[in-house]
């Protein structure tokens, strides 16, 4: 029986390239000198700095740009509030959505129900596994979740027949 997973999350080399190309342009940047500005990437988050909340925008916004720039959808970082750091310093947290969320999840299936296609939805994880019988079905249900799904940045593998 033919399947596919609905899976959210990013390319982590892509990701990385990101972070070190922000890095880099911080660094060189004429506006940033002297400042600790820069952004730090760990498992499942990333963290911003800066001297200022602007200059904390200014690093976001370089950050977002460099994703977009290297085909990473800027909807998998979830921000986090400004914090205080000590002095004028601040930083912000940034986590990186992986997985889709269970709510989510539950949206999808019951959009697949509702689709009136031949096939089913089941929620494994933090994946959506959708069967059929007909490729052709399968392939009209990632077209309707791409269409109807607009708030998270999902994928479609383990496409099997």
């Amino acid at each position: 029986m033919p399947t596919f997973d609905v899976v959210c999350k990013p390319n982590q080399v892509e990701l990385r390239n990101a972070v070190e190309q922000t890095n880099k342009e911080i660094g060189t940047r004429f506006d940033f000198k002297g400042s600790d500005a820069r952004v730090e990437q760990s498992e499942k988050e990333l963290v911003a700095y800066a001297d200022s909340e602007f200059q904390l925008n200014q690093v976001r916004d370089v950050l977002l740009n460099k994703m977009a720039k290297r085909n990473v959808d800027v909807r998998f970082l979830d921000h986090g509030k400004i914090e205080k750091i000590g002095g004028d310093k601040v930083k912000q947290v940034l986590t990186v959505r992986n997985g889709v969320p269970q709510d989510a999840a539950k949206k999808i299936v019951a959009l697949v129900k509702n689709s009136k296609l031949k096939v089913q939805a089941s929620i494994q994880g933090d994946t959506v596994r959708v069967q059929g019988a007909k490729r052709d079905d399968l392939q009209a249900t990632i077209a309707m979740l791409r269409k109807e799904v607009t708030d998270l940045p999902l994928g479609f593998e383990n496409f099997r027949d």
